[in-house]
């Protein structure tokens, strides 16, 4: 097996293993749009994509204080977390400290603006949540809120990603709250 197929099969173990069954189904939704998005991409922004959540469940959100500061602490630690994890399955894998090195930087987000693959994983990342997990957010989210989020999150995306995400079969009121955010 290759170094990029026995680290794939090695994050959809370890994502096998969540007990509400989705960050495997996350992990592949995350490649498809990568793929969809960036044809030629490298394997290690494949394995980032896959890895985007690699065992999210084990760090709870209750595991960090209340509030704004406790959910970004939660989120960097949990940018941290995933690169790391993803960098022990690469490097037993076979995959040198370069290809690590990259990964990593991905998973962690620095210097998006200058990055495309960088910008690519997080369109990815947005495409994925606004058909799959939105409505659901959004039941218990409230609305200035949730139009809030969505223009930060549309300010993070790319303009090709901004026209997929327009193209996505929304329900009316995620539509509603999508063209609240962008002002139409």
């Amino acid at each position: 097996m290759s170094s990029y197929g026995a680290a794939c099969a090695a994050v959809d173990r370890a994502n096998a293993e969540d007990p509400k069954n989705y960050e495997l189904l996350y992990g592949q939704r995350m490649v498809e749009w990568v793929r969809k998005l960036a044809p030629g991409a490298s394997e290690e922004l494949l394995l980032a994509a896959r890895a985007q959540h690699v065992r999210r469940w084990t760090v709870p959100r209750l595991s960090y204080p209340e509030g704004r500061s406790g959910y970004l602490r939660w989120r960097e630690g949990l940018k941290k977390f995933h690169a790391d994890t993803l960098a022990a399955i690469m490097a037993e894998a076979g995959y040198d400290a370069a290809a690590v090195s990259k990964a990593r930087s991905l998973l962690v987000r620095k210097n998006l603006a200058d990055d495309a693959e960088g910008q690519t994983l997080e369109d990815a990342a947005c495409l994925v949540f606004l058909p799959f997990e939105f409505a659901e957010f959004y039941a218990k989210t409230e609305p200035d809120k949730m139009v809030d989020i969505l223009r930060k999150s549309w300010a993070k995306m790319s303009p090709a990603a901004r026209d997929q995400a327009l193209a996505l079969p929304l329900g009316p009121a995620e539509l509603g709250l999508v063209k609240k955010a962008l002002g139409k």
